[in-house]
């Protein structure tokens, strides 16, 4: 029998009231995150009135139409955001996967330093490369075009893809590959029918990243293109808020409609993003 006063018990309690304190801490983290999306909620739905005389608590009625209004506004952005956001991811993951692949399977001079070059373009700040780009696009006439919002992402998210397809694809026990060349299989075949499928993980983990980056990316977009058409949602939300300035109820609707797509993905493909993360990361294998 353990005395309510001996050192076992005292431990115990101490353990659990460090847990209880991680867990007050997460919970409070947790809530100041989440609290800006919620008081983004609650405004939405309000019309200026309301606001003015209920900022912060949600009041009725509940003015759905603020919606309406904001969908109106934002769906020529949000359709092109889903075409640079779809391009982008396709081109990156291809040429990702491809590049990772072949560093990862195939031996050939200078491979490590292939590698090393691609890994230290992580650390070149991208403003650095703002003014060279936009002159390049420029002089090739791809401004106010969706080549210009697809390409620079394709260049610069396969950085990051290489790396983490190369590391993700070395876990693969190579049995696997030395199996299919036994059997007759050329690099194709082993590329379509070994490689990629059991790389589904860090597929999504790649397309995940590169949809963020393509979705919430403001700068490139505000710099280069000024057709209306083909302004992404990021931008067009800007034009919203000129356009309506007073009218914070559907100015809210429309933030908030434009991050349903992250959120909507990220809740459903969170599982697989966080298994081609801990697959992708150099030591997790």
């Amino acid at each position: 029998m353990t005395s309510i006063g001996s050192p076992v018990t005292g431990r115990r309690t101490r353990r659990r009231s460090r847990q209880w304190g991680v867990k007050g801490v997460l919970a409070l983290l947790v809530a100041l995150t989440m609290f800006p999306y919620l008081f983004m909620i609650i405004t939405s739905a309000k019309d200026n009135l309301q606001i003015a005389e209920h900022y912060w608590q949600p009041v009725l009625p509940i003015h759905w139409s603020n919606y309406s209004t904001a969908w109106q506004q934002i769906q020529p952005y949000m359709i092109s955001s889903v075409i640079v956001a779809a391009a982008a991811t396709v081109g990156i993951v291809i040429l990702s996967l491809i590049a990772g692949f072949v560093l990862a399977r195939y031996s050939f001079p200078g491979r490590r330093f292939f590698f090393v070059m691609i890994a230290a373009l992580l650390m070149v700040p991208s403003i650095c490369a703002l003014i060279p780009l936009f002159v390049m696009m420029r002089d090739l006439k791809l401004l106010n075009t969706y080549a210009v919002l697809i390409l620079p992402h394709i260049a610069g998210g396969c950085v990051l893809g290489t790396i983490l397809m190369k590391t993700f694809i070395e876990g693969i026990p190579q049995e696997l590959f030395d199996a299919a060349r036994m059997d007759g299989a050329g690099g194709i075949r082993i590329f379509t029918s070994i490689m990629a499928p059991l790389s589904l993980p860090v597929i999504g983990t790649v397309a995940l990243i590169t949809v963020n980056g393509v979705w919430n990316d403001f700068f490139w977009p505000l710099l280069t293109i000024t057709k209306d058409e083909l302004r992404t949602v990021s931008v067009g939300l800007l034009f919203f808020n000129g356009q309506s300035g007073t009218e914070y109820g559907p100015m809210f609707a429309g933030y908030l409609l434009a991050s349903l797509p992250l959120l909507l993905l990220f809740t459903f493909l969170s599982k697989h993003f966080l298994a081609g993360v801990q697959g992708g990361l150099p030591g997790s294998h």
